[in-house]
């Protein structure tokens, strides 16, 4: 009989806050605000279920220094202040918060955020929450194949994936990309090469853990092969 799949790592790619404000009639932040109330409510949820190890979710990519000024400006700020109201919630739950990505561009201030966030949840053990931070898998991959030539080490994919920074949380089982599109931007390609995908119309601020549920017990009901039979 087959064992039931199980959800320890699931990996979001939040799309769809600007659109959500634009069909208010509202400016798009508002729509980034009210994803950051989802990021929220997802991670509690998922801090008290019973499977989930690793929640990942896809907050800014390499590609989003693109938007305009205005707009990412906001997004740092709304990232700091994110981290600095999460920590009673962080602290609640038990939550170790982590990141990946390159994060030396953003501001010294937001770094130092960042890494306070780090040490003070580094204890943590009921739920790791890792935000991808300017983020690009291709980057990711390209960066930990220059670091091995660099130090004459061999290429093979045992190696190379001890290289990558998100191997460390271990393989992607689940992952969702809200807002209806269907493609993989970038994220997390390494990891989620026998993921099993999920795509939904639903817009990032009205996600919610009744959807997520819904997810992850349709993914019980899949057939995972990892390439056998």
């Amino acid at each position: 009989m087959q064992m039931s799949n199980i959800a320890r790592h699931i990996a979001i790619i939040m799309d769809g806050n600007g659109r959500w404000a634009n069909e208010r009639g509202l400016k798009r932040v508002k729509g980034h605000e009210r994803g950051a109330e989802a990021v929220r409510t997802i991670t509690t949820y998922a801090s008290n279920h019973p499977e989930i190890d690793v929640l990942t979710l896809y907050a800014f990519s390499t590609e989003n220094w693109k938007r305009p000024k205005m707009e990412v400006d906001f997004l740092m700020r709304l990232l700091n202040n994110y981290l600095k109201n999460e920590m009673e919630t962080y602290i609640r739950h038990q939550i170790r918060f982590e990141t990946i990505g390159d994060i030396s561009r953003f501001s010294s201030a937001l770094q130092d955020r960042i890494a306070k966030t780090k040490e003070a949840t580094k204890r943590f053990s009921k739920l790791t929450q890792v935000l991808a931070l300017n983020y690009g898998s291709q980057d990711e991959i390209a960066r930990a194949a220059r670091t091995m030539c660099d130090r004459g080490e061999s290429i093979t994919v045992e190696s190379l994936e001890k290289r990558i920074e998100s191997s460390k949380f271990g393989p992607v089982d689940i992952l969702i990309r809200t807002g209806g599109e269907q493609r993989l931007s970038n994220f997390l390609l390494w990891q989620s090469a026998y993921a099993e995908l999920f795509f939904t119309p639903t817009l990032w601020p009205d996600f919610n853990p009744d959807e997520l549920e819904r997810i992850i017990e349709e993914f019980k009901k899949r057939q995972r092969r990892f390439g056998g039979i």
